[in-house]
């Protein structure tokens, strides 16, 4: 069966389940990893619900009965434990325990490419060095492990003995230092004007998402990614405006600074923009020689009227020059149907 993925229930589902892990656990014992996977700190859940492992039962079966969605945990003495028990005994049985006295048994045995923290680069350089296992990596010096990979080796040396002093950060109030947008185009783009449209489009959903959220901001990051035929990978600049913004057309002439400062003609797959440095949107740097607050409420009504009467009903001209993703932009998430 072929099915074409729904991010927006996607989404919703996976907030329905945090609100589950919820009704039993204060926020602050919730971290939210992705949209489909968190730690939850169990102590001093038992005299509520018994023992981690019924618990953990519980809430697996009520996820089942509300949903009809399976789940795997793995349950530890800390973070990196109860991950790696999860990716690699959790998810062929649905829940399991590992404790301190599981290392040699369970942990030591697994592939460097089975241990959570150890990517591929990571793996290859070990390789070199003939470890392939953890248990192997457990047995090198620490000393050694630092001095080949700083700060990483020393993170290397205690998860090979399941030692983690990480923390359960739980819930906390998400200040925004980012809002961006980017898009893996359908085909290659080296006409100019084509991705001028395509970084118009962004910067139009940018700047709607930024007022949305009251912020104003100053620095505008554009990233091309070229296609796979192009030598170079392509390039990320910043510009930093002299006054914060919520304008469309601030955000996207900055980016095209950037684009005819830095952009040759190559053949571009992926095209990123962001804009950084909020600061709350009830600051005002007034001009001299500009309305611009007759600007912001232009922009107000707009945001309004797409949100009475659909995004269709007043929108930029050069939303219709060829090659603009106005309409894939507006009707995915994470490039995905919503």
């Amino acid at each position: 069966m072929l099915a074409e993925a729904n991010m927006k229930l996607y989404l919703d589902i996976s907030m329905k389940i945090t609100e589950i892990f919820n009704s039993y656990l204060p926020l602050e014992a919730i971290h939210i990893y992705s949209i489909d996977e968190a730690w939850l700190k169990l102590n001093g859940s038992r005299l509520k619900y018994g023992d981690p492992l019924m618990l953990a039962e519980k809430i697996r079966k009520e996820i089942w009965s509300k949903y009809g969605l399976p789940c795997s945990m793995g349950i530890g003495p800390n973070m990196f434990m109860a991950k790696v028990a999860m990716d690699n005994e959790g998810k062929e049985i649905g829940l399991c325990h590992w404790d301190y006295s599981d290392i040699p048994e369970k942990l030591w045995p697994l592939k460097l490419s089975d241990c959570w923290g150890i990517g591929s680069k990571t793996e290859k350089k070990l390789n070199k060095i003939g470890v392939y296992r953890v248990g192997e990596l457990a047995h090198l010096p620490l000393e050694y492990l630092e001095k080949n990979f700083g700060i990483l080796g020393n993170q290397l040396y205690y998860h090979a003995w399941g030692i983690d002093y990480s923390e359960v950060e739980g819930h906390f109030d998400d200040q925004k230092k980012a809002v961006g947008r980017g898009i893996t185009l359908y085909r290659d783009y080296n006409i100019l004007e084509e991705i001028k449209t395509v970084v118009f489009n962004l910067a139009e959903e940018i700047s709607k998402r930024v007022r949305q959220n009251n912020l104003k901001g100053k620095t505008v990051s554009l990233s091309l990614r070229y296609s796979k035929c192009e030598d170079k990978k392509g390039f990320s600049r910043q510009l930093t405006l002299e006054k914060r913004t919520v304008m469309t057309d601030d955000i996207y002439q900055a980016a095209v600074i950037i684009l005819n400062k830095h952009y040759q003609g190559e053949k571009v797959r992926k095209i990123s923009l962001y804009l950084t440095k909020f600061t709350e949107n009830d600051y005002q740097q007034l001009n001299l020689f500009e309305n611009n607050l007759k600007k912001v409420k232009i922009n107000q009504l707009r945001d309004q009227l797409a949100c009475k009467m659909g995004k269709d009903v007043l929108y930029y001209a050069r939303n219709l020059e060829k090659g603009n993703i106005k309409a894939r932009i507006e009707n995915t998430i994470g490039g995905h149907h919503k």
